[in-house]
Parts: C-alpha cells; sequence; structure tokens
C-alpha cells in the first residue's frame, strides 16, 4: 500500500495523519509505502525528520520518503490524502477583514460567508491540478480531502475532475460531549446519525442501543435550556428543534445573524491572541514540534498523540474490507442520501467501508426549515464552482448575493473587485 499526503509541511494536518499512520495496527508489518509531499522544504524537511523520530518510537516498518514534486510520488499510489493553502494566514486575514469593512458581518470568513468566496477560488488552484495529475498518474487511487472550505472544495473536485474523492472532517465528533453530559451515558451506548453540509449538521437520531428509544427529543431540550452552552448552537435548539454542530463559529458562517453571537473580532488575529508583558506571543505549537523534530525533545505520547480524524480508519476499512460504519463522511448526494437536499451537492452523511469503497446510507430527509438554510448554501456552492468552471464573474457576483450575510449589490460589486485585485496572484482572471 502506497500512501501520499500533499501538504504535509504542514503543522496539524501533516504530523496527525503520519501519527495515525504509524500507529495504526493493521498497517503494521507490511512494509507500506509513506511519501511526505510539500512545496515547503523547509517544513517537509522538518516533518520528514519528525516522521524518522516518530516511526523508531513506534517500531514501524513504514518506508518513509518525501518530495517536492507530487508527480514523483503519485504513480502507484493507492491514498492520496491532502491539505493546502499558500500564505493561508494573510489571505485569510483578507477573507475576513475586506468584506468585514463593506459592512458584511461575518463569521470567521473560511467556510462560510463572502470570505469563503476567495478562500474555494484559491483552493481551487492548488486542489483541481492536483486531481490531474492523480487522473492521470494514479486514476484508481482514493482521494482524501481536508482542504477548506470542505464542502466548496470537494463539489468543484467531484464535478470538474474523475478522481475519487471524499472529504474528510471531525467535526460530528465534536457534538458526542453534549451527548454524554446531557444523557449522562457514554456516546457509544447510542446509535447516532448526523446528516447536513460540512460544519452545518444536525442530529437525526440519537438512539439508545439497549432500548431502542430514540433520545434526541431529550437532548434538543436539554440543549435548549443549557445556559452554559454556545448561545447560537443553544438559540439553534430553541427556535429551530435542532441538536446542531456545538461550534457558534462554524454555524455561524453559514447564517445571517452568526456574527449576532460571535462578534466581529478575527479569532486568528492579533486582537484575539495573549500577548507577553513584553509584547512577543506565547509560544506555539510550530515551536514545539520544532524542538521533537530536531531532538531536543524526546518523541512521546503528546507528539504521537491521534489526529481524532477518521482517514486512516477509513483506509483501513478499504484495505481489509470491514464494512465499518463511519460517522460522517462528505460526499456527493449522487442517491438522494439526504432526500430533501439536491442531489448534485455535496452533504456530509455517515457510511459504511468495505473493499468496494464508500458506501452514504440514506438517511431520509432533515427537518424543514433547516434544509432550506442548507439549500441556500448548496446552491451558493454550485454557483461558485460553475463560476470557476466558466471564470464567470458575473456568477461569482451572484454567489455573494445569495450569501445571507451579504446585503448590498453595491458593496459586493464593490468588494468582489478588490478582493480578485489583492489576490490576483492566487486566482485565474474573470471576466
Amino acid at each position: 500500500m502506497k500512501t501520499v499526503i500533499i501538504g504535509a509541511g504542514s503543522i496539524s494536518f501533516g504530523r496527525g495523519q503520519i501519527a495515525d499512520l504509524l500507529q495504526a495496527k493493521e498497517l503494521q508489518g507490511q512494509s507500506n509505502q509513506l511519501v511526505l509531499v510539500d512545496t515547503d522544504e523547509q517544513a517537509l524537511e522538518r516533518m520528514t525528520s519528525l516522521a524518522m523520530k516518530m516511526k523508531e518510537y513506534t517500531g514501524s516498518d513504514m518506508e518513509i520518503t518525501n518530495t517536492t514534486d507530487r508527480t514523483e510520488a503519485l504513480p502507484g499510489a493507492n491514498y492520496v490524502i491532502t491539505a493546502v493553502a499558500r500564505k493561508r494566514y494573510q489571505l485569510w486575514e483578507q477573507d475576513f477583514r475586506i468584506p468585514l469593512s463593506y459592512g458584511f458581518r461575518h463569521c470567521t470568513g473560511e467556510n462560510g460567508g463572502p470570505g469563503a468566496l476567495f478562500h474555494a477560488l484559491r483552493s481551487f488552484e492548488l486542489i483541481l491540478p492536483i486531481c490531474r495529475d492523480v487522473e492521470r498518474l494514479c486514476p484508481d487511487a482514493w482521494f482524501l480531502n481536508f482542504t477548506n472550505p470542505e464542502a466548496r472544495v470537494l463539489h468543484a473536485i467531484l464535478h470538474l475532475t474523475k478522481v475519487k474523492a471524499a472529504g474528510i472532517c471531525h467535526g460530528y465528533f465534536s457534538v458526542l460531549p453534549y451527548i454524554e453530559k446531557y444523557l449522562n451515558q457514554p456516546a457509544s451506548s447510542f446509535k447516532i446519525l448526523s446528516a447536513g453540509i460540512n460544519h452545518l449538521y444536525i442530529l437525526l437520531k440519537a438512539e439508545e442501543t439497549a432500548t431502542g428509544t430514540d433520545r434526541l427529543p431529550e437532548l434538543i431540550k436539554m440543549a435548549a435550556e443549557d445556559d452554559e452552552a454556545p448561545p447560537l448552537f443553544r438559540k439553534m435548539a430553541e427556535v429551530f428543534g435542532v441538536f446542531t454542530f456545538p461550534s457558534d463559529d462554524h454555524i455561524g458562517e453559514y447564517l445571517a445573524y452568526g456574527a449576532e453571537y460571535s462578534g466581529v473580532k478575527w479569532h486568528y488575529g492579533i486582537e484575539s491572541r495573549p500577548q507577553s508583558a513584553k509584547g512577543e506571543s506565547e509560544p506555539s505549537f510550530a515551536d514545539l514540534l520544532n524542538s521533537y523534530a530536531n531532538g531536543d525533545i524526546p518523541v512521546d505520547e503528546l507528539i504521537m498523540s491521534p489526529s481524532g480524524e477518521i482517514t486512516v480508519p477509513i483506509i483501513t476499512d478499504i484495505e481489509f474490507d470491514t464494512g465499518n460504519f463511519r460517522p460522517a463522511v462528505n460526499v456527493l448526494n449522487t442517491e438522494g442520501y439526504v432526500s430533501n437536499l439536491p442531489t448534485t451537492a455535496t452533504i456530509e452523511v455517515p457510511a459504511t467501508v468495505d473493499a468496494k469503497g464508500i458506501h452514504p446510507l440514506q438517511v431520509g430527509p432533515i427537518p424543514e426549515p433547516f434544509a432550506a438554510l442548507l439549500r441556500t448554501q448548496c446552491a451558493i456552492i454550485a454557483l461558485v464552482t460553475e463560476a470557476y468552471r466558466t471564470r464567470s464573474k458575473k456568477l461569482l457576483l451572484q454567489a455573494l448575493l445569495l450569501d445571507p450575510n451579504v446585503n448590498s449589490i453595491t458593496s459586493a460589486e464593490k468588494m468582489l473587485d478588490e478582493m480578485l485585485r489583492l489576490q490576483s496572484e492566487f486566482l485565474p482572471s474573470f471576466e
């Protein structure tokens, strides 16, 4: 088995995927290959050094190599795992602050809202050429994507290329502590089903395995009455009667009233970071990772901690034909798995996974009018893909004007022009 990680130099993503692969017991003793790819040579060398130390720590026999040229890595690959970006934080800051300067109060500016349009376009420019190489060099490989905005990126991949792709996100797992808190039982004692789009899902069932009783109505009531819960999460339970992702800055990206709860400070800006008395930022995880990679700190359980993602479990499901249930995978709604969302939409649903691939489960309809919120996002996502395909500036504007956070045509036109100019180095031309 050959796995290629593209964007491996990423401090969080790269470390986590490497740790998961090296510690997967099912993959031990098979002389599997792992190729780390990144265009940032320094980041790649640091992660490769760390990977070698992690390999020694685990006793894995996995062969680890690296390259800055993905076309060297891809031939013969069975799995390609991606998380890529250029100047992530600098451009993300523009995605957030420029729309805000035009009066568009939005949350985070990453996966939803006006900022997500530009994040998506930049990601397309990186991801789609990778997919073309996969089509040419390893057409049977599974393409497992982490690159955000997940729903938009996956939609473009599945509509504009022929690769076998799925999107991976750990957001589903954020809800489990709330289930355990409210019902005072381990989440493993329930059959939990959720569905929606990435970062905006709802629970459809929380069935007690021992009794067959669906406890979801209780969960919704408790969430609506929990003064300590995230306020927008609580309000969605109260008003819409849904139990959703308990993270206001995630669900709030898609909602016109998200900033009412999350505010308009950029969560990753200097205004949100603690500073020392000398005006210096606190040591970062990057500093810590450097210490491990350099050998200043010996590899231990901290740096080997699991990523919390299900990428490697999905790989082992396919390799060993397990048929295991996986609670949340991003796929196309081709068979109407969510029956009241478009079949062309990217959705997040449970699936079973075996040697034949990923098999999404039919979950039926999700409650209205929550489905109406999602259909708006599905329409925006489809417009962004088509705008990119046709290089249509008019379609980009339409996508902006459908966004719940955008309330002015004139301001949207001006903002679009400014952002396309500011980020022209990272985008194609639109007419």
